[in-house]
Formats: C-alpha cells, sequence, structure tokens
C-alpha cells in the first residue's frame, strides 16, 4: 500500500513547522502569542481536499474549567487576555455523523513545546519544533486517510472519520482546555486513536501525572547576620535530597521527577522565601494516591530529620526550630484519570491492520488520551511515529525521519481498512 507523504504534504509539513505554535504556559507572561489559528487553518484546508468539512472550530468556555482536575497554572491564566481565544481546536469529520460503531477518531495536538528551531527538509529528515511531537504525524495521518480511501470508497460512506486537532496538550495544560472539551461533546468513535510517538507500537495505557510544590515561606536575611533568617536554600536543598530518596522506590511504578528548586540569584542575602517542585506520574488512581500520602510523609520525616540535623547550629538554628511553620505543601495539578484501555476487539483490530503491541513492561507516559478513561464503547490507544527520546522531542534538535512518516501513513490506511472491513464485513 503506498500511503507515503507526497510534495504537498511535505510543504504543509514544512509551513506548520514554521508557525511557532507554543501556548502561553509554554512561552510564559510576555511570550509570543501562537499562531494555532493559522495553523488550524493550513491544516483544514489541507484535509478539505480529502474530504474533511469542519464540524467545530472553537476554544473551551472558562465554566469547562471550573473544576478541580484543572491544572492551577491553567485557572490561574483564564484571567490573562486572550489565553483561551489563542488555543482553540478543530474537529473535522469526513463522511456523514454517523454513529459511533462506524465512527473512527484520531486526536493531533498542533502545539508544541518552546524554543524555535529552524524548520526544513534535506530529503530524509524533517527539522523544527512539533516534527515528531506532533506536527509530522499529523500531516502523516491525512496521507494515510487519502490512501485508504483510495482503496475503500466506503471510508466517507459507510464509516465516518473524525480528527480532533488540538490545543493545550503541551504546557501542563493537560488536555483539559482542548482534548477534554471535545471527548465529553462526544467527538468519539468506536476506535480512537491519539498520535503520539510509539514506533508504531499501539499503546494502551496512557499514564496521568500530579505537580506537587514544596514552599519554605520565611523571613529573608543580610549576609552580615545569616542566622538571624530563615535559610530556605539550605532547607529546601535538605528536602529534595530527602524527598528523592523517600520517593525512589516509587519510581519503578511511575516517573518521580524532582524539578525546579528556587530561592534567589544573589550571593549577599540569606533568602527566606523558595519552592520545590515535583512532577509525578502514575499509572492507576490506586497509584496516584499512594504516592500522594507518600509525598505527605517524605515531607514530614524530611522536616524531622532536618531539624534534628541543624537544631542549635549558629547558621541555621531558626530555620530548623521553626521549618514545619514556614514549610507547607502545595499540589498543582491532582486529581487526572489514567487510561487502561482493555477492549479485545480493538486490539486485535489493530494487530489485523499489522500494528503491533506496545510491550507489557515498558512504560508509558503520559497524553491526552486520559481523558478517553471510562467512555463507553469505545478503544482508545496511543500510535505513532518515532520516539520521544530519540527524536528530541522537547529538545533541541527534534526530528522526524520522512521513512518513519511515511509508515505511520501507511498504518493508518492499513487501520482504516481494517476497521471498514470490519463494520462492513468484508472489504
Amino acid at each position: 500500500m503506498r500511503a507515503g507523504l507526497g510534495p504537498e504534504d511535505r510543504e504543509l509539513l514544512l509551513r506548520l513547522l514554521r508557525l511557532p505554535t507554543a501556548g502561553p504556559l509554554e512561552t510564559g507572561p510576555g511570550g509570543p502569542r501562537p499562531r494555532l489559528r493559522e495553523a488550524l487553518a493550513e491544516y483544514a484546508r489541507a484535509a478539505g481536499a480529502i474530504g474533511f468539512r469542519t464540524v467545530h472550530h472553537g476554544c473551551a468556555e472558562p465554566a469547562e474549567l471550573d473544576r478541580d482536575d484543572v491544572p492551577a497554572p491553567v485557572r490561574e491564566a483564564l484571567g490573562t487576555p486572550g489565553f483561551l481565544a489563542d488555543q482553540p481546536s478543530l474537529v473535522l469529520r469526513l463522511g456523514p455523523a454517523l454513529p459511533k460503531a462506524r465512527t473512527v477518531m484520531f486526536n493531533v495536538h498542533l502545539d508544541t513545546v518552546a524554543g524555535e528551531q529552524p524548520a526544513g527538509f534535506d530529503g530524509a529528515r524533517f527539522r523544527g519544533r512539533g516534527a515528531i511531537d506532533a506536527k509530522g504525524p499529523a500531516v502523516a495521518l491525512l496521507a494515510g486517510v487519502r490512501a485508504a480511501r483510495a482503496l475503500r470508497p466506503a471510508i466517507g460512506r459507510d464509516v465516518a472519520v473524525l480528527v480532533q486537532a488540538v490545543a493545550g496538550e503541551e504546557g501542563g495544560a493537560m488536555g483539559v482546555l482542548g482534548t477534554r472539551p471535545l471527548v465529553e461533546r462526544g467527538f468519539t468513535g468506536r476506535l480512537n486513536v491519539f498520535c503520539e510517538p510509539t514506533r508504531l507500537r499501539f499503546l494502551p495505557r496512557s499514564t496521568a501525572a500530579m505537580t506537587a510544590r514544596v514552599v519554605v515561606d520565611g523571613d529573608g536575611a543580610v549576609d552580615d547576620r545569616p542566622g538571624t533568617g530563615h535559610n530556605a536554600s539550605v532547607l529546601l536543598g535538605f528536602l529534595a535530597q530527602h524527598l528523592g530518596r523517600a520517593l525512589d522506590p516509587h519510581a519503578a511504578a511511575g516517573a518521580v521527577c524532582l524539578a525546579g528548586l528556587h530561592t534567589g540569584t544573589l550571593h549577599n542575602r540569606v533568602y527566606g522565601t523558595g519552592s520545590l517542585l515535583l512532577n509525578l506520574s502514575y499509572a492507576s488512581a490506586a497509584a496516584g494516591r499512594a504516592l500522594e500520602r507518600a509525598v505527605r510523609e517524605a515531607l514530614d520525616d524530611g522536616l524531622a530529620a532536618f531539624t534534628a540535623a541543624f537544631g542549635g547550629t549558629a547558621l541555621f538554628g531558626r530555620t530548623a526550630a521553626e521549618a514545619r511553620a514556614v514549610t507547607r505543601l502545595e499540589w498543582r495539578k491532582r486529581g487526572l484519570p489514567v487510561l487502561d484501555d482493555r477492549d479485545p476487539w480493538g486490539h486485535a483490530l489493530l494487530r489485523s491492520a499489522g500494528i503491533e503491541p506496545w510491550p507489557p513492561g515498558e512504560p508509558a507516559f503520559t497524553c491526552d488520551a486520559i481523558w478517553m478513561a471510562g467512555v463507553a464503547d469505545a478503544c482508545a490507544v496511543v500510535l505513532g511515529p518515532g520516539d520521544l527520546a530519540a527524536n528530541r522531542a522537547h529538545a533541541d534538535g527534534e526530528y522526524a525521519r520522512a521513512d518513519e512518516l511515511d509508515a505511520f501513513a501507511a498504518g493508518a490506511a492499513r487501520l482504516l481498512t481494517a476497521f471498514t472491513d470490519d463494520v462492513n464485513g468484508g472489504p
């Protein structure tokens, strides 16, 4: 089956790569506005040539984000002018509004992490921000749909294809302003494929993540009298090491990331305030609750150990004596669902299309597929070209090989033809 990217597909991908689409949670206050509307318009025009039509184009409503499972950075940014308006999402439909049993949904995200990179194609590799995560897969998907439709005219007649092209996947938004509202509005199918790098293996699981912040809010001091203040640098540095050791056993079940530690930048003062961030992923709701308890207990033990180690010292005696009073734990993100799809029909269909499963012992990762958890009569998997680490997604030098994108287009075409034959009872 010939389903690779043609010249027009390659030009589309280069145009998308040249459009900066990192959202405001990535670029920060005062950062450039994302050009997502332009990217979505380019994508919709290309999809229209295949027969897709736009059935939704808009932003999440503020009321949809007034929920406990919405990450704190999203809630805090809602009052920023243009925050939602600059992050629209798109739903394209090929074919009539058929029942879910005759519908396949693909989800692609056109927002990226921050950090502009020159876009280019050298004949073998596409380079640029979003090349593999996930503008490249988004374009390859259209090539796959086009090839499948040429083989099965029933696609677009007896079988409908939905494409969610979303914002808000990156930046810690966790899909709450892009994918989740679309899923809850019913833009789903019997088979639902989230296009993320998996080396063309279908991954039926997606972890969720929670973010904790340890905050020290004490009194600073001048360098001539350092013992008179609370030394947040020493306290948080101690707690970072203690938490790292205490939470290390949980790393076998999910990612435990001790991230940013910040107090200040000057050499001639004691900083009394600061924070330490932890990002923690989990593969089940029970594991998430256990990890949350472990963080609280480890922090409590760490404060006790700090008091014992530094009590009575000249420089840190006050910090040790009042460590509990000036330290608190905040949750910036928690309570998100996890995906653990066990649909035997969907998994058998994927195998019949020549798509192998993700190895059971290999850890999953977090993506917007979590919002399919609990959706009835639906199989949801993660599937895409390349590898997050090997293709340098989220890092300098991100790339996608042309043959990887071609292979994903062919895989998507095989999957659509297999689905069509299944629901129609044969070719």
